[in-house]
């Protein structure tokens, strides 16, 4: 509900004396008095379907230069993807890789060093001290609360040393008590994270007078720490071995990432090629991305007609951008930067295609073929096509001074000012019913007055004539 309209609820009478439907001749006389702010706020509703028709467009003409942009690269053509003969490594690649093959052998794959505890019961009757140390010497001195298993395991697996412990049954002794074993794991793979266990500080290990826990009687490495190898150019005097931490080599090609999940003897060959189903995309993208802003552009501006079922009567509506230059101008801008020739040849040589709707059509067939016969030649015209319409694309749709965005910015500053206006008008209009609810409100008290005259002096004119 409205000012005006609250107001006319709130303080609305009718003529006691006058018998007027005094609140009815007032909506009456408001409603005349509304119809400038009536258009107002009629033109604020069109202008604000305007700006959401702009901000649509232009952000459609914003994407179509994003795509333009990276189409436009020197090597936006160069996708590449790898494949491997074995199902023992896999490989991706990265925006870096380049065409190109490598074989080799897999010695092994990367483990992490697990240890079991000979059976106990407790680890001690108190707590006492315990030392992991990696080959490297570094060395994580772990002191449980107590001498409990439990407590030892919650120590060990809070600490930094690398190694997480599990509680494992190992049946009873003679007298029927309890046995556990302790399984310590390296949370990594890799040589490296290998370790050793002794009872005491790394000043006992230091001194040899600390106990080796997995060389005691019962106890056993049962994986040891290792790297995952695998050997280029195996059985050649070229042959060389390259290792790693984990199962995962990064630099046996430059931007391919192996990883390998078995040992063999059997070579496995990576082969990276050009993707030429990525490469179609990019091109492909490109007249996507134009025909989403000429179609948006084409249904905005179109005239259609709807006639009534009942009366038979004929409307037409107007598409919000019909007669927009600002749009119009930045259309065809595109459309022309899509269709320009790039060093005396057409986009149609490598499938761009424009047509007779003035839409553009990709031939995929077209560009394969220009790929396969030219990739310089066929990178360098969509490199020189993406570039003219990324220049139209960001003169229309940049966040600063793009033609579109600049006239968005205009119309949402109208907005703006007819809302002001609207404002004003509620209070002007708030006043001018209080006015009327005055005017009124005297009529009927001047009535009143003269009612009551009326009647005093019909009484006087009774009273002389029966005198």
């Amino acid at each position: 509900m409205s000012a005006t309209s609250a107001t006319s609820t709130s303080l609305a009478i009718d003529g006691l004396v006058s018998g007027l439907k005094t609140s009815d001749l007032i909506n009456s006389l408001m409603s005349i008095e509304q119809v400038p702010q009536t258009l107002l706020k009629s033109k604020v509703t069109t202008t604000n379907s305007f700006i959401s028709s702009l901000q649509t467009i232009n952000g459609l003409v914003q994407s179509l230069a994003t795509k333009a942009s990276a189409a436009a690269k020197t090597n936006s053509l160069d996708v590449y993807s790898a494949s491997s003969s074995a199902t023992n490594a896999t490989v991706s690649t990265s925006a870096s890789a380049t065409p190109g093959s490598v074989s080799f052998t897999v010695g092994q794959t990367a483990a992490a060093q697990v240890g079991v505890t000979a059976a106990m019961s407790s680890w001690g009757d108190t707590a006492s001290p315990l030392t992991f140390t990696k080959p490297d010497g570094t060395s994580t001195t772990v002191t449980p609360k107590s001498g409990s298993l439990d407590d030892t395991v919650t120590a060990i697996n809070g600490s930094a040393a690398g190694v997480t412990a599990t509680k494992v049954a190992a049946g009873t002794d003679a007298s029927g008590t309890k046995l556990y074993r302790l399984q310590l794991t390296s949370t990594a793979t890799g040589a490296a994270n290998g370790f050793t266990l002794h009872r005491g500080t790394a000043a006992d290990v230091a001194a040899g007078t600390a106990t080796d826990v997995l060389a005691e009687p019962g106890a056993a490495v049962v994986t040891r720490a290792a790297d995952a190898s695998v050997t280029l150019w195996a059985g050649t005097a070229a042959a060389q071995t390259v290792t790693s931490a984990t199962n995962a080599f990064s630099d046996l090609l430059p931007g391919v990432n192996v990883t390998v999940s078995k040992a063999s003897t059997d070579p496995v060959t990576i082969t990276v090629a050009r993707d030429t189903s990525k490469a179609q995309a990019v091109a492909s993208g490109l007249v996507d991305a134009l025909n989403a802003v000429t179609s948006y552009y084409a249904s905005n501006t179109g005239v259609t007609s709807t006639t009534s079922p009942t009366s038979g009567t004929t409307s037409t509506t107007a598409g919000v951008l019909l007669g927009d230059g600002t749009t119009r101008d930045a259309v065809q801008r595109l459309t022309s930067a899509m269709s320009t020739p790039v060093n005396g040849k057409s986009p149609s040589s490598i499938g761009i295609v424009i047509s007779k709707d003035g839409d553009f059509d990709f031939d995929a067939a077209a560009f394969q073929k220009a790929l396969a016969a030219d990739p310089a030649g066929t990178q360098a015209i969509l490199s020189g096509v993406a570039t003219t319409v990324s220049a139209a694309a960001t003169a229309a749709s940049d966040k600063y001074t793009g033609s579109i965005t600049t006239a968005i910015t205009g119309k949402q500053s109208v907005v703006k000012d007819l809302n002001t206006q609207i404002d004003s008008w509620t209070d002007r209009l708030t006043m001018r019913r209080a006015t009327l609810q005055t005017q009124y409100a005297a009529l009927e008290t001047s009535l009143s007055k003269l009612q009551s005259q009326s009647s005093w002096l019909a009484g006087q004119l009774s009273s002389m004539s029966g005198n």
